[in-house]
This record gives structure tokens, sequence and C-alpha cells, in this order.
């Protein structure tokens, strides 16, 4: 569904026009349907009770002790809580585990949290950024990180030194840029190694555990559970202020309950079908409306309507950064001043000692005096970290969020409320599928916290109330294979396997198993190919380029430029390696490699048009330098049907005044970037730094000068 304009042009006519009817924005005021008197009632904060395992935890531990197991479960059902008990089993045995994740601010939580069970000295994290106890009984690190290990192990021809593995989040295998790790993970890991899936939204966990089963030799038990622990009621906010039950009850027995038939239980059971009321509002040919076309409805006086009903704290998932940002302004109403002000004003002094920048931030005032933040990835790490804090300590009533909150962050809430029923995927508004869908109610209702949690459903132009409907009661969406060849996986490969071995190798994908199953829908055909030769055909592709480079002889195996080229595990090995191997990178300049390093890692279009006196001439010479070093191999890549990236001068002079000690203000403005996608672009391309970093063997000069940088350029407010 891509957004158009909802503005229909009417014929031209000889007789007089009749004027369009204006449309009703009522004012609104607190009120509820009748139906929601017994719903409203069960909200508050359950008993305290001993813990006490679910069923379905119970059978994911004994599932463990026999092989693999992917379990999947609604967010906040006590995921991690198997993991704890898998963990403390290995570690009895004298054995070590790996929990992985898409995330480094969810490795980050882990971490933290396992330091609390296992203790400090027994924990160790790995995310590229972080490198603590890296020999601790357990790891938590990203994925990328346990991919390159196992990488590391084929190559010397070891075992992965883990005897248990959790992948967190597993649904990633179907993420379109990353999910190629996972699947390489899944591929790469040794059989003798358990392997813990844990997920919150797969739709075809058995067509997945039956592809791992028959690629590992060994049974992989899915254990499913559906029952979310707080159960969640979708509402819809009718322009008057009026809360309405989003959908109609079944029976005259689930009308007097406050388990929605939506709520919950187990998926698919519910119609959805409308609300008669609701039906009736968005069937009206001129429906009263919130706000008027292309602006934001009055957020503050929707708020003030949630907290009257106790329906607060709230995320409101917004579309754009733009857009959160901006609701902080119709938020004018400060909550009491109580304790929670205390305690926030308490906590925000603390986090800002850290940082002068937290300290200086502009939507400080809106966190401390109205409990109201925004959040989204235009934002630094760190302060999206304070208000992550104060959400997960109930100190904020609203955030504004675009959905990327939805995803691998502790943030739970009573409520959460949709504006919008699409999402934009970086390329175009697209519907919200019923993945998306479940992972950002699954914020909605904190356990230990809620009896019941709320989706709040906005009317307005870009929302399908009908779509809504459906999806409170859908199947999460099935996960499709995405692995691709890429220039790294190929070298790293070809460190410890022959062509022929990795042909075998990329039959035990994913994408050949749902061919062979002849499971496999329209989408995927368009993603993978009609059999899994295609995949073969990419790969030779990418070796015969590899030897025309001269990265790998006729016998196929590495040359000793292949070998340490191998090493460069980031998305552009081929440019990088070609630029040392040429001699046109700055070796002994830490600014200058860092400029250099920074317009390889960019992957937006750039404004160049930058003033000549603002370009300082070692950065001008050392780029056309490199421009035209570069240029004919790039030209190779581009006619073998491969796509090097532009090398923009803006970001390269961006991180080259960063690394000379430019002030964050003054960088910011020059970027052109928003904060979040600036910290991204320097954390890139110290990632990039630690790979030249680790040829010292090959590049001492350049390894010394990368580490060197890597220190000034990693540096408040960034971190």
């Amino acid at each position: 569904m891509h957004r158009k304009d909802a503005t229909r042009r009417t014929p031209y006519r000889r007789t007089r026009k009749k004027k369009a009817e204006a449309p009703k924005i009522p004012k609104i005021r607190p009120g509820a349907h009748p139906e929601l008197k017994k719903v409203f009632g069960t909200v508050g904060i359950p008993e305290k009770t001993a813990f006490t395992p679910d069923p379905f935890q119970m059978a994911a531990v004994e599932a463990v002790e026999k092989g693999d197991c992917l379990v999947t479960a609604p967010t906040g059902a006590g995921k991690t809580w198997i993991a704890e008990q898998a963990i403390a089993r290995i570690r009895e045995k004298g054995g070590r585990s790996w929990y992985a994740s898409p995330l480094k601010a969810l490795s980050n939580s882990k971490y933290a949290e396992f330091c609390e069970i296992f203790g400090v000295n027994n924990v160790g994290i790995l995310t590229g950024d972080r490198k603590e106890k890296p020999r601790a009984s357990l790891i938590v690190g990203t994925t990328e990180i346990l991919r390159n290990q196992l990488y590391d192990a084929m190559s010397r021809g070891e075992d992965l030194a883990a005897d248990f593995v959790i992948l967190d989040e597993a649904h990633f295998l179907g993420d379109p840029d990353r999910g190629v790790v996972w699947e390489e993970i899944m591929i790469y890991l040794p059989a003798r190694i358990p392997l813990l899936m844990l997920s919150a939204t797969i739709g075809n966990a058995d067509q997945i555990a039956g592809w791992l089963s028959e690629m590992r030799e060994k049974e992989c038990i899915v254990v499913q559970e559906t029952c979310r622990p707080v159960p969640l009621y979708p509402i819809f906010f009718h322009p008057s202020g009026t809360l309405l039950p989003l959908l109609s009850e079944s029976d005259e027995e689930t009308q007097s309950s406050p388990r929605h038939p939506s709520s919950r239980g187990s998926r698919g059971k519910a119609s959805g079908k409308l609300h008669k009321k609701v039906d009736a509002h968005i069937t009206d040919k001129n429906p009263s409306v919130l706000a008027a076309d292309r602006s934001l409805p009055p957020l503050g006086r929707i708020l003030e309507v949630l907290k009257s009903f106790h329906l607060t704290p709230a995320i409101f998932f917004l579309k754009s950064r733009a857009d959160c940002d901006h609701a902080l302004s119709l938020c004018k109403t400060p909550p009491p001043d109580d304790d929670r002000k205390q305690r926030r004003s308490l906590r925000i002094r603390d986090l800002a000692s850290q940082s002068g920048h937290i300290a200086n931030h502009r939507h400080l005032w809106e966190i401390e005096n109205l409990a109201a933040a925004s959040h989204h990835s235009g934002q630094l790490p760190a302060w999206k970290l304070v208000i992550e804090s104060l959400m997960t300590d109930g100190l904020l009533d609203v955030v504004f969020a675009t959905s990327t909150v939805a995803a691998g962050v502790n943030f739970p809430a009573r409520t959460i409320v949709f504006l919008n029923s699409d999402r934009f995927n970086g390329k175009e508004f697209l519907p919200l599928s019923p993945t998306e869908f479940h992972q950002m109610t699954g914020r909605a209702g904190r356990r230990g916290m809620d009896k019941i949690g709320f989706a709040v459903a906005i009317p307005g132009r870009f929302m399908d109330v009908r779509l809504i409907a459906r999806l409170t009661s859908a199947s999460p969406s099935h996960v499709l294979s995405q692995i691709k060849i890429n220039f790294s996986m190929v070298l790293n490969l070809l460190l410890s396997h022959s062509p022929d071995q990795i042909e075998e190798i990329l039959k035990k994908s994913f994408a050949t198993y749902m061919i062979v199953k002849g499971k496999r829908t329209r989408k995927a055909q368009r993603l993978i190919g009609n059999e899994h030769r295609l995949l073969w055909q990419n790969f030779l592709n990418h070796f015969h380029f590899l030897r025309e480079s001269g990265y790998v002889t006729e016998a196929g195996d590495l040359t000793p430029d292949g070998v340490w080229a191998s090493q460069l595990r980031v998305d552009q090995p081929l440019m990088i390696a070609e630029g040392f191997r040429l001699g046109v990178f700055p070796d002994a300049d830490p600014a200058l490699l860092a400029a250099v390093i920074a317009s390889l890692v960019n992957e937006e279009e750039s404004n160049d048009r930058i003033p000549k006196r603002q370009i300082p001439d070692a950065l001008l010479r050392t780029m056309l330098h490199v421009r035209k070093g570069l240029r004919p191999f790039a030209k190779q890549m581009i006619l073998n049907g491969f796509e090097p990236r532009v090398l923009f001068l803006r970001p390269a002079l961006t991180l080259y005044a960063w690394a000379m000690g430019s002030e964050w203000e003054d960088l910011l403005a020059f970027s052109e970037m928003a904060e979040g996608n600036l910290a991204m672009l320097i954390f890139r391309t110290a990632d990039n730094l630690r790979h030249i970093r680790a040829l010292d063997h090959v590049f001492p000069k350049a390894a010394a000068t990368a580490a060197r940088v890597i220190e000034q350029i990693i540096r408040d407010p960034v971190i």
C-alpha cells in the first residue's frame, strides 16, 4: 500500500460546484463506551507472587538437554529465563556459552543482566566497541562477532571454543540486510554445540526447525507459546475523545469479560470484525477528525484522555523522527509534582553528570517537567539510554517513538498507540506486517507491573483501521532466507574450504531447503531465485572476480593478499584491500586514514558542495589521490556487476575534523546529518579501523595508525 494523496478530483460541470464540507474537528472530552467499564476495572498492578516457571519454559529447558531448540513466545513471556537455566547447567559441567544478539545495546543490557546472575568475573562481552573478559565462561556479543569467530575457527581447522550457543531475536534470520549472518552461523556451527534460538515473531517455526534438523543431523525441537503474559485489549480513539472497543464481541459471555477475543490467549481466534460504532465512524462520508490533513493530532489532549483512564505510561508510534520531536511541543500539562518528579530529577542529574551533551540536551526540560520524551534513531545512543532507563523505571508518562524501538529493546509500557497502519522501510511506506505489529504491541503490558495492556488506534489519513483489526489476531509472518553472497563471505570460506566444498555448504542453506520442500512463496522466489544453482552462480561470479584481481589462485586457493584481505570483515573489503595493496591510503596520518575509511563506510548520497577554503589541502590531496588510484579497480567491479560506493568528500571531511578535535555542535552543523546518523558513521568507521588494526602483521604502520585514531574518534558524546 503506497501512500497517495487522498484528495479526489471531481469532473468539471457547468453547474455551480457544491462547496466541500469542512472536516469536523470536535472538542476532545474524555469518555469511554460502557463495554470498557469492566476492562478498565482490571487496570492496575498485579499482586506479587513467587515465580513459577510456565510449562513452555520447562519444556524448552528439557529440550535443550536433548539438542537444538527453537522457542517462539510473546515479548515478556520469559524467554531469557530459559537461557539462564541452560547457561547455568552448562557452567555446572565446566562448559562455555555464547549469547548472541542483533544489537549492541541489547548485548550491553544482557551483559549487565548476566553479570548480576552469574558474577562479573564469569561474563565477558564482545561487541566491537567493547572487549572484556573474552575467555569467560559466558560470552555476550553481537551475531557478527560470533560469525567471525566461526570463520576464525574454520580457518585454523579448530572447533569453536563454546559448548552452547543462544541466538536471541532469531527472527532476524529473515532480515533483508543482516539475515545472512544468522544463516551463516546456523550453517557453520558444529553440530556438537547445542543451539537455542529465541524469538517472539516466527510464523514458520516448524519449517526452520525442519531445515536445521536435516542440516545438522539432529532434532531441533520447537517450543511455542501463544498466550501473552499480560492480556492485550485493542481500543479505538474516537475524535470526540471517547474510547471504544476496536473489535466487536463474539457473544454476551465475552462482552462481560475483560479478556477480549483478540487478546490474547491464542492468536487466530478473533474474527477481526470492527465494533459497530467504530465501523459507523470509518464509513461515515464526512467523519469527524482529530486534525487537518498533514498535521499531527492534538497528542497532548489524547494523552490526557489516556491518563484519565490510567492507561499510561504510553508509547506513541509516529512515522518520522521530526514528528517524534514535534510531538513534545504538543504536551503542555505537567504531571503532579510528586515523588516521581523528584526521582526523575535525581536520575537525570546523575546521568547528565556523565556527559555534558546530556546536561545540555534541548529536550531535557520536557523529560524532567512533562515526563515526556521522543526516541528515534536520529539521537545519540547515550541520550536514548537516558530515555530507556527512565521509561524502564516507570518515571515517564509518554514516549513518542518510531518503530525502531519495537525491536530488541526492553522498553515496556501499559499502552501503545498507533497513528499509522504503515511503516517506512527505508525506501517506501508499506502496510504493517503481522510481525511488525506483534513487535510493537509486545511493548504493551509490563509483566509484574500490569494486569492488562492496551493498543490504541488513532484515526487519521494514514490509518487503515480494518488492517489494524485484522492484525490483532494475525499469525506472525513467515521468515524467508536472506542468504546472499558477498566478498567477505567468499574470502573467508576459501580460507578453509575448496570451491567444491563451498558448493556443498551452499546446498545446506535455508533457501535451498525451502526450494526442495516446495514451500516457497512468490516473494521468496523473487528474493532467492528458482533453484540453488543461482546462489552457486553468484558465488562463482565473486570467485572469478577475486581470481582476476589476484586474491585467489587458479587452483582456488587464496593468495597471500587474499589471506590478509579475508580479515577485513566489512562491507567493502576489496576496496579497502585494494587501497592498501596499491599504496594509495595514508598509513601514517590518523585523521586522514579515518577520513578515507569514512568515505568508504558512508552509504548515503552526500552534498559535496563545500567551499574550498573549508577543505584542508592535505585532505583534498589525499582524497583526489585515493579516488584516482581506486578508479580503475572500481570500473572493473562495475563491469563485472558489482557496485563500489561513491567516495563522497563531506563524510571524509566530517571524520577528519572530528579526529582533529572539532567540537560536536560544529561537526553536526557541517555534516548535515542527524546526531544518531553521525554517531553511526563514526561507529562504523571505528569498526572498519579495528579490522585494519588487526593487519599489524602485514601493514604495521597502518595498523598502528588505525589504533591511534580509534581512540581519537570514540569519545563523548558518541559514547
